[in-house]
């Protein structure tokens, strides 16, 4: 993936682009996305991914004028457009689903085809999701991934806290982040979503982990009900960070999709 920049009305934004085949527009979740993502290499060999980076992330600057959801809503459209890109296979994970189901709600005529993978965007009393802002690092990785031990080591490689400037960079990066995610996220990810899902037309597909903790199975359920024509996909073994415990089996689902 190789790292590029476009200007929108507000800011300069940077983006992942690589792969051949049908354009897919992936957007991040609240952890962010990095060149050597291997889910986004993944799609690339199947499909043209731009994988655009929210205000904040990366080296992408903040931007004031992003204030709420309707906000990050049209700076992805804007994104879409100056990447002239027409109906592109819309994907999104976490935080990132929440957008894309923003956007295919907004212009529902603009797609057609959207993989939601366990998206967050709407709230159920009964199952209260954990608040992302109050956790401290240690207690992410049991939410996240369904083999723990695993994903405690792919989030902490290369680290080095006991280095001052390293961990200088890391909690100023850390704090651009949560800037961002905290638009969408804090203090519950409830933005009003589910009064909107009904007027998307996409063929949907939601994608979820069987033992996600962090956005919970019944959640899938509930957008099921939500989207008209949408189905769903259950895979095992797996938390909320199923493209990274299970890349094969979310990238075929998404490539069933677009077929």
């Amino acid at each position: 993936m190789e790292l590029r920049k476009i200007k929108t009305r507000h800011t300069e934004a940077h983006l992942l682009e690589g792969g051949s085949g049908p354009d897919l527009l992936f957007l991040h979740g609240a952890g962010g996305i990095t060149a050597e993502d291997p889910f986004l290499n993944a799609l690339a060999s199947k499909f043209h991914v731009y994988a655009p980076f929210l205000p904040g992330y990366g080296a992408s600057e903040e931007c004031g004028e992003i204030r709420d959801m309707l906000d990050v809503t049209l700076f992805e459209w804007d994104i879409a457009e100056a990447l002239g890109l027409s109906k592109p296979i819309l994907v999104g994970h976490s935080m990132g689903g929440m957008i894309a189901a923003e956007m295919a709600a907004v212009a529902p005529n603009d797609v057609e085809k959207l993989a939601l993978i366990c998206p967050a965007g709407i709230w159920l009393d009964d199952h209260p999701i954990p608040d992302l802002f109050a956790l401290l690092p240690y207690e992410l990785p049991p939410l996240l991934f369904h083999d723990v031990e695993a994903g405690t080591k792919l989030m902490t490689a290369g680290l080095d806290l006991g280095d001052p400037e390293f961990l200088k960079a890391y909690l100023v990066q850390n704090a651009r982040q949560l800037g961002m995610a905290g638009k969408i996220l804090f203090p519950i990810p409830d933005r009003g979503l589910s009064d909107r899902l009904y007027r998307i037309k996409a063929q949907t597909t939601l994608i979820w982990g069987d033992s996600d903790k962090l956005i919970p199975p019944v959640y899938a359920q509930e957008f099921k009900k939500l989207i008209p024509n949408s189905s769903l996909v259950s895979i095992p073994e797996a938390s909320h960070m199923v493209p990274i415990e299970q890349t094969e089996q979310v990238v075929a689902a998404i490539a069933k999709l677009a077929g």
